[in-house]
């Protein structure tokens, strides 16, 4: 108990000196316990000067004969190696030594501190996994630990080796056959989730994990069903034969257990089980909390693509849930997936989209009816008969709050935009709107009355209402609260349409603070318009024409170095502006005519018309220079720049602050500069891809497929075509699941010329490691589409 105190305490440095002394006392005790929990405390509240004077004890306490004392002993250890490394990296001998121990929680503590160790030199622990695989590991603990060890291995050292086999892979297969069930699932665990992992690597694994699903212990079953579970999602096929013992743990009193094991079912069941299966999953829905219903739905889901025949008795099921009871993430859920079934399944529309209204009839989420409702104006339209939708729209208008009220008055414009018998009857209900009490919504239905009722062109209309905003609202926001009330009206076009904002390249001097009176400065204006307006000052740069993009920073120069530099990519349509940000970082020292001097000897359809030096450059004190290159107009010219600072440095006398009179021309190497394709991409997003793409005119759709070579996985592959497009990722879909074997990517952007770009990257895994894509692109211009599809081949 004194010990226990004590280390809660945690007592102040003026008292530790008194405790310490009394616990290197016990240290040395002849009871075990004492040492044991003197090392524990003491470690817990010493510093590094006082560990310094007991760390001889700690490595005799190591390796110690009493397990006790040794556990102690590597487990402090592993706390100090996060305050005191140093000095803890010195026992590897002793650790080394109690990995060898007979005691199974000494090696265990002892593999754990000694990993922990050499985690950062990679050829250690490779020689540490080689060591210990060969069998001097006993206890079932520190065979987990090795087992997740040698995983990490296997995949550090995947994209190092040509050929298929995997090292230590056989030493997993071999712990599939240890006493210890335990080790058994952890290395059963660790071969599912292997990289790439093949069905010959994997049927060892699914073998043993099907015999724990008959297992009498709840949890192996439920560790068995939960991997086999993940394993579904990638290897469906290979999970099939373990179908008969999953079927009866539908019935298992672990509804946990029940949960997962009809979810896998689904991902692995043929179209002939559906029924019997639903009828399975409704007896239990009730009984399971809500984040497994989540699961089960999403595995309906998936189940109701992969058989859509299946669709009605799916869609029926998720309707009925749909009007239980339940929270917010599990009707979204439910509604989701409706919506996805609608979008993917025609067959389906016309029942979904009257299960979605009668579920907004009695909703209690508000952010779920306003998306209901903007979905029924999408796909309501275009329905056989778009009337009978109307009555479930306008009942929100009565029976809703304002934010309901008002997404039901917008669903309603889009009814009578697109379906011309349903616009007088439109009319009359937006007009019993105008007199609502809520602003928004009066505001709502007089904008589309009077768009309704203009004489303008149809297709006018329907973009307004329907059209897809290809502004960033972040960047509309802004742009708003800067603009200041005049006889000229707000201009949407001046808006910028880059989505990531990057500041002005200029180090401010710490500790400045605004000077002034008065209130808060104004908000900065975007960046795209700072640089505009600062290029257009520059009379060798004003007739260049209008700024289509800048790029973010690149540093040329390293973090310590004497002169920091780096060059921001102006692009035009006929011309490349490079501003170079220097600063000076040597006090003693004042830069003059600061140029940099460009060599574009490997960029051929560059040629360098105009540069402006910068005359001072005083310490700490950010400036830049400019040099500029023409390009042909419209072009997506590239090529690599070597760069050389050049300028007169003058010595300045610290105690005045005043430079020399005369000064010494120097020249600074800086890094190597590249214009690339993606300079000429503006990352524009879409908030509706599916509706931007059947927009755009399918004459301009360009088709190809193309073998990216070998990759280590589906994300790098996709992560590498972003990088070299340049483009907006839309609704998330750069992000690809672990252990994918396909996913589908969609990206947006403006190319130069502004020009809207739409692409559809469909990626698969075609053999062990090689990646194949098929890229569709759409564009207001067929010789845009051409152009990505060329970037592509030539990257």
């Amino acid at each position: 108990m004194v010990y226990v105190i004590i280390k809660e305490l945690s007592p102040s440095a003026d008292e530790v000196i008194i405790v310490t002394s009394s616990l290197m006392k016990d240290m040395t005790s002849k009871t075990d316990m004492y040492r044991a929990n003197a090392i524990r405390v003491l470690c817990q509240i010493t510093d590094g000067t006082l560990l310094t004077q007991i760390e001889r004890y700690l490595k005799q306490a190591i390796v110690d004969k009493n397990p006790v004392v040794a556990s102690a002993a590597l487990v402090s250890g592993i706390h100090l190696l996060q305050t005191n490394p140093e000095i803890v990296k010195r026992w590897s001998n002793e650790v080394q030594e109690a990995v060898q121990s007979r005691a199974a929680l000494v090696q265990f503590h002892a593999l754990a501190l000694l990993h922990q160790i050499r985690q950062n030199d990679r050829l250690a622990v490779n020689k540490l996994v080689s060591s210990l695989t060969r069998g001097s590991v006993r206890s079932p603990l520190a065979q987990c630990l090795l087992i997740r060890y040698t995983s990490q291995v296997i995949r550090e050292s995947a994209s190092n080796t040509q050929t298929g086999d995997r090292p230590f892979y056989d030493f997993l297969e071999g712990c599939l056959r240890h006493k210890a069930e335990m080790v058994i699932f952890e290395a059963a665990r660790a071969i599912t989730e292997l990289n790439g992992v093949t069905s010959r690597e994997l049927t060892p694994a699914i073998t043993v994990l099907q015999l724990f699903l008959s297992s009498t212990k709840p949890v192996l079953r439920f560790a068995a069903v939960r991997t086999l579970n993940k394993v579904a999602m990638t290897h469906p096929i290979a999970v099939t034969n373990c179908n008969i013992d999953m079927e009866s743990l539908i019935s298992d009193q672990n509804r946990s257990i029940a949960t997962l094991a009809i979810t896998t079912l689904l991902k692995t069941g043929n179209e002939s089980s559906v029924d019997r299966l639903m009828k399975q999953i409704t007896t239990f829905m009730s009984d399971i909390a809500d984040e497994f219903k989540i699961v089960v739905i999403e595995a309906i889901r998936s189940l109701c693509l992969k058989f859509p025949l299946k669709h009605r008795s799916l869609m029926n099921f998720l309707s009925n849930i749909l009007r239980e009871e339940g929270g917010f993430e599990y009707k979204k859920a439910i509604v989701d997936s409706i919506v996805i079934l609608i979008r993917d399944i025609p067959e389906a529309k016309e029942s979904g989209l009257l299960h979605l209204c009668e579920f907004i009839e009695d909703c209690e989420f508000t952010y779920l009816s306003t998306q209901i409702l903007h979905f029924l104006g999408i796909e309501g339209p275009k329905t056989s008969d778009p009337s009978k939708y109307i009555r479930y729209i306008y009942n929100r208008v009565h029976l809703e709050n304002a934010t309901v009220r008002a997404g039901a008055v917008s669903t309603l414009a889009k009814f009578g935009a697109m379906v011309d018998s349903l616009k007088p009857r439109i009319f009359v209900l937006l007009r019993r709107c105008l007199f609502d009490t809520d602003d928004e919504v009066r505001d709502r239905a007089t904008l589309y009355l009077n768009t309704l009722g203009a004489d303008g062109a149809v297709e006018d209309m329907k973009e307004f209402l329907f059209g897809s905003l290809d502004i960033p609202l972040v960047n509309l926001e802004r742009s708003l609260k800067n603009y200041e009330p005049s006889e000229e009206s707000f201009d949407i076009n001046s808006v910028p349409k880059e989505v990531k904002i990057q500041p002005l390249a200029e180090k401010k001097a710490p500790g400045k603070k605004p000077t002034g009176l008065g209130g808060p400065p104004p908000s900065p204006p975007s960046t795209i318009d700072a640089y505009e307006k600062l290029l257009s000052s520059i009379p060798e740069f004003a007739n260049f024409g209008k700024l289509f993009k800048s790029s973010a920073p690149v540093e040329l120069t390293e973090a310590e170095t004497e002169y920091a530099v780096n060059v921001v990519k102006h692009i035009f349509d006929g011309h490349v502006v490079f501003q170079y940000n220097c600063t000076n970082t040597i006090p003693e020292q004042l830069l003059e005519n600061v140029t940099v001097i460009v060599d574009a000897s490997e960029a051929e359809e560059f040629a360098e018309v105009a540069s402006k030096p910068l005359r001072s450059l005083p310490y700490d004190s950010p400036g830049q220079t400019f040099v500029a290159f023409e390009k042909p107009e419209g072009v997506p010219a590239v090529g690599k720049f070597s760069n050389m600072l050049r300028f007169i440095v003058k010595e300045v006398d610290p105690s005045t602050g005043e430079a020399e009179d005369d000064g010494v021309e120097d020249e600074y190497q800086l890094e190597e500069l590249e214009v690339v394709a993606a300079d000429y991409m503006l990352k524009v997003g879409v908030s509706n891809f599916r509706n931007a793409w059947e927009s755009m005119v399918p004459d301009c759709e360009r088709v190809d497929e193309y073998d990216l070579g070998p990759r280590e996985n589906l994300a790098e592959a996709v992560n590498a075509v972003i990088n070299l497009l340049g483009m907006q990722p839309c609704e998330g879909t750069e992000v690809v699941p672990s252990n994918s074997r396909s996913h589908t990517c969609l990206l947006s952007g403006v190319y130069i010329g502004n020009v809207k770009v739409l692409v559809r990257l469909q990626f698969g895994i075609d053999g062990p490691k090689d990646v194949a894509m098929k890229l569709a692109v759409r564009s207001e211009d067929e010789a845009v589409s051409d152009a990505i599809h060329e970037i592509v081949a030539s990257g």
